[in-house]
């Protein structure tokens, strides 16, 4: 009887071990990550495939040990970034997505945060736009209002003219003139109300616009604890006006498999790297709770390697 007991003693001790140091088992709740992932099934998470992350950071505070970067299109275990707490991290509820962003990625997302399959440029980049050769008047006095006078004309063509303008001259544009005057990309994956968002890397600059301010004020006050604010389309950073910033991690932009689902970086922005836990990497139990305990068992996805 001791023995036995001693022998269940040490398997218990051993599960844990391999459940605290090397891998974890996630449970799927909802229908988010379909048809990837059903709800229902558990999946294998391996601790060490971006850098172990010491657990108990309320004592110890966030560490870890290795690293490893998330690549794009990887399925990833993380906690809730919307509930952080630096004391209490590890107790935060987990999320699993897919990462469709990794940092010094740009994005092209829509005013729902959703991602497009727009055409990913540079803020900064320069295109050419048409407009009815009617509207030439009111175009010429916008430009002159927003310091774009030098802004010069390219060419002419089916009664519209056109001129190449940044993405953020573009919007500038668009928000003084409203929809009085038609700009129509010469390039198609440019809509209207489409922006490009920069994935922040570590230490590297990323640029304000009136599109990111909140966002990047947002990472900045919740991850980077830095004392920042939004007024108007300004961001203030220690009290004062900044035209970019750095941050001191990478992040990650993560999107759910179902786009009904909001639990992904359309709810709550950027996944910091301290809130990675680890790499899902195989499906080892798949039912489907709406049945009884004897039917529902999803038999061919036991054990499947997750892609």
């Amino acid at each position: 009887m001791k023995k036995a007991l001693v022998v269940i003693f040490i398997f218990i001790l051993v599960m844990l071990g391999v459940r605290t140091f090397f891998v974890t088992s996630c449970t799927i709740l909802s229908s988010g990550m379909e048809n990837t992932l059903y709800a229902g099934e558990r999946v294998l998470v391996n601790r060490w495939s971006y850098g172990y992350r010491v657990p108990f950071t309320l004592f110890f505070g966030y560490h870890r040990w290795g690293s490893g970067d998330v690549k794009k299109n990887d399925i990833f275990l993380f906690n809730n970034p919307m509930t952080y707490r630096k004391e209490s991290m590890d107790n935060q509820d987990l999320f699993i997505s897919r990462c469709v962003g990794i940092p010094g990625d740009t994005l092209m997302l829509n005013s729902e945060l959703q991602l497009t399959n727009e055409k990913i440029i540079n803020p900064d980049c320069k295109q050419l736009y048409s407009y009815p050769y009617k509207s030439e008047d009111t175009v010429l006095k916008a430009l002159d209002k927003l310091n774009m006078g030098h802004n010069e004309l390219i060419g002419y063509d089916n009664n519209r003219y056109i001129r190449s303008f940044s993405h953020y001259q573009l919007y500038l544009l668009r928000r003084m003139l409203g929809d009085s005057v038609s700009f129509t990309c010469l390039r198609k994956g440019t809509g209207k109300g489409i922006h490009p968002y920069i994935v922040p890397s570590k230490g590297k600059w990323i640029k304000v616009y009136p599109w990111n301010v909140k966002l990047l004020c947002n990472t900045l006050i919740q991850y980077e604890n830095r004392n920042a604010m939004v007024r108007k389309d300004t961001l203030y950073i220690d009290g004062k006006p900044v035209k970019g910033c750095s941050f001191s991690q990478n992040y990650y932009w993560v999107s759910s498999s179902n786009p009904i689902n909001m639990n992904d970086s359309r709810l709550f922005g950027f996944v910091p790297y301290s809130h990675v836990l680890g790499k899902a990497s195989i499906i080892w139990f798949s039912k489907d709770d709406n049945f009884s305990f004897f039917k529902g068992y999803r038999w061919n996805r036991f054990f499947m390697r997750i892609k």
